[in-house]
């Protein structure tokens, strides 16, 4: 299976973004063990990258690879949708 490369787009160290960052760590360390790549962006710091990516909304996963590319909104904390959404099922989690 390919390695996944996943973006997290943030605004600032706020409850929401660091509430995401550990709920997406928590499940891709579980579920893809060391086969991803994450980079956090923080938009405020990198507005040019938000903008290039179409973020309307923080925080905002976006699964580049492998394809197909898969966005996902929210703190990451409904660990099915963010298994789904990085096309993965909670079956295979084991």
């Amino acid at each position: 299976m390919s390695d996944y490369l996943l973006r997290l787009y943030i605004v600032g160290s706020t409850l929401q973004s660091e509430r995401a960052i550990r709920n997406l760590r928590s499940i891709c360390n579980k579920a893809l063990h060391n086969r991803y790549r994450l980079e956090i962006i923080d938009v405020i710091e990198h507005p040019e990258a938000a903008q290039d990516a179409h973020i309307i909304a923080t925080p905002t996963l976006i699964k580049e690879l492998p394809p197909p590319l898969m966005r996902i909104i929210g703190d990451m904390s409904n660990q099915e949708k963010v298994l789904v959404g990085l096309d993965l099922h909670p079956a295979e989690q084991d």
